[in-house]
């Protein structure tokens, strides 16, 4: 592909956005609903006001507390902070008798790896990347840090982003809106060529906010990706650089055939959140009649019924009250208490909790439960996820790891002769979630164990202990300094085979054992007694 100039990647960039504008009404009632602080729709992001109150419309708190416990229950359950959650494995392609090899020097990189990880924000980062993947599509940016923080993940809200697929629904070409303080440009781009107006503009006005573009765009041929910095504002290009790998990770929770961005278990409780909000805004209307009341007043001249509104504590002029005159003042009569309300506002609770995930375990105020039954319900988050689960594997976990040691290789962290491909390492999630699915695994196992040790010499020779050991170790993510090598079992072997056979040449030949009791039985038979001398024989008479 030829290198695009700076008016065509813009030109990509807005075809990519009108069509992300389809997703705009979905995408905005979750974000106005269930993560308003997070919310760039409804003008806020063109309005650059900050800091304003996005919780008008919110009358009910239900789906924003159980957006953020789905956030926090993902992440403890894949990513969870300051542990290991994956591990690397040599694939296919490595020759049985390298394994143990590649494995030890596989171990030795995923140290440095989570070393590294906790040094950097990345625990932060993957908590606001989950609460977007909970409306459908997440976004994450992957750079090269410094000195104290050597790689940097920074979750962009994917009202900034628009996305172009590829073949097999792959994510391509990522299409970034950017603002940034004028001056602060050259820090952040120091390889940036700025245009002339530009520079006046950084001159004259350093504090002024600028609109860039930031396009990655794959090239097919050289099997790369180029990365443009465009000026918004005159469509002049600041920089572009080469890339082997994308910066990018974008996970989509659900998707559609043909459509680019996801659909998260928000979009399915969306009729229920609106629904439990207007029914609690009618209530809070409702009660604050029936404290206030809404009165009728006679209309005599004095009142002006043009200043009168139907509000809580008004009064409304009115020709009489009843009677021949009647009241002065006399309350409104209302329609009637709106109790039907409370029938279904906690269905409708229950159904945005199970919807979001945020029913796995029981309430506070119940009794204990024990480790067997929150294993058990951890296997139901799980399974209630879905093919999510492994599409987290696959465009989160996955990519994330790929470049975090793409990143360590190039800075001369690591040195990675490997590629990540599955075939010569791959990826193996050892998080607590995907640990509760290996149980079902072992357990199959230990079932096989017991049972085969019950069918006597035929069951036992159906087992191989130390390959079903090495499989238990694996599943359980267990390191290979805390394992054998296949040398060091053999000799293991070896030695005990060695100490059986002394044994039982100890036994056969009639000696104890060095250490051990002296040996019970008929005593064996020795060399014959030779006969008295004769000079004892006299000595014996005398």
């Amino acid at each position: 592909m030829m290198r695009l100039n700076a008016n065509q990647v813009a030109d990509r960039s807005s075809k990519a956005f009108a069509r992300k504008d389809l997703w705009r009404s979905i995408y905005e009632d979750c974000y106005r609903y269930a993560l308003p602080q997070r919310n760039l729709y409804d003008g806020y992001y063109e309005g650059s006001i900050p800091g304003q109150n996005k919780m008008n419309m919110v009358f009910d708190s239900t789906a924003i507390h159980s957006t953020q416990r789905f956030a926090n229950r993902i992440q403890s359950g894949l990513f969870p902070p300051y542990k290991k959650w994956c591990r690397l494995e040599p694939g296919d392609d490595i020759p049985p008798e390298r394994r143990a090899e590649v494995q030890q020097a596989l171990d030795i990189y995923l140290e440095k790896f989570f070393t590294v990880l906790r040094q950097s924000n990345f625990d932060l980062a993957i908590g606001e990347f989950l609460l977007d993947l909970c409306v459908g599509t997440a976004v994450m940016l992957v750079q090269e840090g410094d000195d104290t923080a050597p790689i940097t993940f920074t979750s962009v809200p994917q009202y900034l982003v628009a996305l172009e697929e590829g073949p097999n629904g792959t994510v391509d070409n990522v299409y970034r809106k950017y603002k940034i303080r004028a001056e602060a440009i050259s820090r952040q781009f120091p390889d940036a060529v700025l245009p002339d107006s530009l520079q006046r503009l950084i001159n004259d006005k350093p504090q002024e906010t600028v609109e860039l573009i930031e396009a990655t765009i794959i090239d097919p041929e050289r099997k790369d990706y180029c990365y443009h910095v465009i000026y918004e504002k005159t469509k002049e290009e600041l920089l572009m650089r080469r890339m082997d790998t994308t910066p990018w990770v974008v996970s989509r929770y659900m998707k559609v055939a043909g459509e680019d961005f996801g659909r998260g278990p928000l979009v399915s409780a969306i009729p229920d959140i609106k629904t439990l909000n207007k029914t609690l805004e009618l209530l809070l209307k409702n009660a604050s009649i029936a404290c206030a009341g809404v009165y009728t007043a006679a209309d005599d001249g004095v009142i002006n019924p043009a200043n009168i509104r139907i509000t809580p504590g008004s009064i409304i002029p009115v020709a009489r009250n009843g009677g021949p005159q009647g009241a002065s003042l006399a309350p409104l009569p209302r329609s009637g208490d709106f109790n039907v309300s409370q029938i279904v506002i906690n269905d409708l609770r229950m159904s945005i909790k199970k919807t979001l995930l945020d029913d796995t375990l029981p309430p506070d105020n119940m009794s204990a439960r024990s480790a067997t039954e929150i294993v058990e319900r951890m296997k139901e988050l799980a399974q209630n996820m879905g093919s999510a689960f492994g599409r987290l594997i696959t465009e989160t976990m996955t990519p994330i790891v790929a470049k975090v040691l793409n990143i360590m290789d190039k800075k001369g962290l690591i040195e990675l002769p490997l590629k990540i491909n599955g075939l010569e390492v791959k990826i193996v999630p050892i998080s607590p979630l995907a640990k509760a699915q290996n149980l079902e695994e072992i357990n199959e196992i230990m079932q096989f164990v017991q049972i085969a040790g019950s069918l006597g010499p035929g069951g036992i020779a159906e087992m191989k202990p130390d390959l079903i050991a090495t499989y238990i170790g694996d599943k359980l993510g267990i390191p290979s300094s805390l394992r054998t090598t296949p040398e060091e079992k053999q000799q293991i072997i070896q030695q005990s085979m060695q100490m059986a056979q002394m044994q039982q040449q100890q036994m056969q030949g009639g000696m104890p054992p060095e250490g051990g009791p002296p040996m019970e039985g008929p005593p064996q038979e020795g060399p014959p007694m030779e006969e008295p001398s004769g000079a004892l024989e006299q000595e014996v008479s005398a």
